[in-house]
């Protein structure tokens, strides 16, 4: 990254996740956090073309669990985390391609269930780039990006008797 250009982010940010097939996520930029952290459900590891792999779902939309990505990544480790009320779990660590603003780089991730976080994403400071400041009394810095990319995800209702 350009040192002389400074890059900002809010405490909230619209992310992507490319290699995941997640163009539009909210995020918590957390400087106390070591680790990120990504939503994700019905872990499991598995073999693809023989790479040790995890299969796992992502609701990308706080309070639309209808609306589901299915996802595999490489294992690139599993790394036992604190959370901020002091309980540790062991959690698979990926590693993937983020886009903030027109910026993309690779980020390690751990996965976790986030479901009753407001944050479908954390990103740690680890994730974060030399040069890059964090604004922490603002929000959105970078472009924003919407939920409406998932609307093709949705089911139609079926409708009533006529």
């Amino acid at each position: 990254m350009d040192q002389t250009a400074q890059f900002v982010l809010g405490f909230q940010e619209w992310v992507g996740l490319p290699d995941l097939g997640l163009p539009s996520l909210k995020a918590k930029v957390d400087t106390g956090a070591r680790t990120s952290a990504l939503h994700a459900h019905l872990i499991e590891p598995c073999l693809e073309n023989g790479v040790a792999c995890v299969r796992f779902k992502v609701q990308p939309v706080p309070r639309r669990p209808a609306i589901e990505i299915d996802c595999v990544a490489p294992i690139v480790g599993r790394r036992a985390v604190t959370s901020s009320n002091g309980e540790s779990e062991l959690r698979f660590v990926i590693s993937t391609l983020i886009e903030v603003g027109a910026l993309r780089w690779p980020i390690e991730v751990t996965l976790t269930n986030r479901g009753a976080m407001n944050f479908r994403m954390l990103l740690g400071r680890q994730a974060l780039q030399p040069g890059m400041l964090v604004d922490p009394k603002a929000s959105f810095h970078q472009p924003r990006r919407s939920h409406k990319v998932y609307r093709r995800l949705l089911v139609p209702k079926a409708a009533g008797p006529a």
